[in-house]
């Protein structure tokens, strides 16, 4: 019986180092991230190390400072951008085109219970029509889903899938997440 499951246990790594391998040949995997403090980044190297996809680091003209980020400021640069629902911070393109991928995993922190205005920048900079979209988001107290809600309202002609709150996962939820 043991040997029967190592052979299994075998296999199924096999299998899965397989996958990998051909979605980084491939290229067929985008995991885009912003991330303000490093929380999101680790959380989007995880996904790009699970699937094999490539990483892309959404980044801002202008980097967010502390005090930009301070969200008990009215004043802030961030609390001033997530007002105006139109704002559109500059992003640095850091990829020409996405036409390779067929899947975005699409990773940020969740700012006012929604999205920060830059990742809005990030879709509307990129062709994304016909890929499948998979959001992802970390966050100090609010929830996904309506982050969610206001991007598939947004942009409701790219496929959306079902969104998930990933705060420090272990290398199990990941797999889970990314259906490895």
């Amino acid at each position: 019986m043991k040997r029967l499951m190592l052979l299994i246990a075998v296999c199924l790594s096999v299998a899965a180092y397989s996958q990998n391998a051909e979605n980084m040949e491939n290229g067929k995997i985008l995991v885009a991230y912003y991330s303000a403090t490093g929380t999101t980044e680790r959380v989007a190297g995880m996904i790009a190390s699970a699937t094999g996809g490539t990483l892309l680091e959404i980044t801002p003209e202008k980097i967010y400072s502390s005090a930009d980020l301070n969200w008990n400021n009215n004043s802030s640069r961030s609390s001033v951008e997530m007002r105006d629902a139109s704002s559109r911070p500059a992003i640095v393109r850091n990829i020409d085109s996405v036409e390779q991928y067929d899947t975005v995993y699409l990773g940020y922190p969740i700012w006012w219970n929604e999205a920060p205005r830059v990742v809005n920048t990030f879709i509307e900079a990129y062709d994304l029509k016909g890929k499948t979209i998979v959001p992802f988001a970390t966050s100090g107290g609010s929830g996904i889903s309506n982050s969610v809600r206001v991007l598939k309202n947004t942009y409701p002609d790219l496929k959306w899938e079902q969104g998930k709150l990933l705060n420090y996962p272990s290398k199990d939820e990941i797999a889970d997440f990314v259906g490895r």
